[in-house]
């Protein structure tokens, strides 16, 4: 995950509409962001770059995502898994047709060894990235809040993610926000794959809450 500043501060220094959902024509754009987040972590799965912004971007599960839109353009995103779909897509057929039944399977292999799903009343967030020129400005938490405030709209009782070792400045956001370490999982075998050696799964408890200036895509 593309490390976030600690300092940002709670609220943003420019007008932010929050939204649920990706809204339409902007696939390309959450793609790039996401990539540009997580590039490093997937590559090894989808690369190359362009190849895979535009898997990513076709196949995009629009409902499972938050968005924080300034001036017209998405800066951020938030992906979350709910009821077996997340904000990344493409099944195995998918895979298979994108890059060659060769290529297709060891990707597969690996997209499985990524897998987190979720467990009964608990929503998984998948990722944040926010645009660079976007970062330090409070974003990053608005889309966190959001994301607390669908886990309690569908009545679960925690949201959980999965944060690398390599980034620490990601981690802190996380604890600003209510995020409470619960087990780090060491992954030596992904260093050189993937370049980070450890996995830490964050938990935080949903109460019911307000929802931010969000409106639906």
């Amino acid at each position: 995950m593309k490390p976030i500043e600690p300092t940002e501060p709670m609220e943003p220094m420019e007008p932010v509409d929050i939204r649920r959902g990706v809204p339409e024509g902007s696939e390309t754009r959450v793609a790039a962001l996401y990539w540009e987040a997580f590039g490093r972590k997937l590559g090894a799965a989808l690369n190359p770059p362009d190849k895979a912004r535009a898997f990513l971007a076709a196949h995009l599960h629009h409902d499972r995502g938050v968005v924080a839109v300034v001036d017209g353009e998405v800066a951020g995103v938030a992906g979350y898994q709910l009821d077996e779909r997340g904000l990344t897509g493409g099944g195995a057929g998918d895979v298979l047709s994108t890059y060659g039944t060769l290529r297709g399977l060891p990707r597969l292999a690996l997209l499985l060894l990524m897998e987190r799903r979720p467990a009964d009343s608990e929503l998984v967030m998948d990722g944040i990235a926010v645009a660079p020129e976007h970062r330090g400005k409070g974003i990053g938490g608005l889309l966190l809040r959001e994301i607390a405030a669908v886990a309690a709209d569908h009545s679960c009782r925690r949201v959980r993610l999965d944060v690398i070792d390599v980034n620490p400045r990601a981690r802190a956001l996380y604890e600003r926000h209510g995020f409470v370490a619960v087990r780090t999982e060491k992954t030596p075998y992904l260093r050189d794959l993937m370049g980070f050696g450890a996995v830490t799964t964050m938990h935080r408890p949903v109460a019911p809450a307000v929802s931010t200036n969000r409106r639906e895509a």
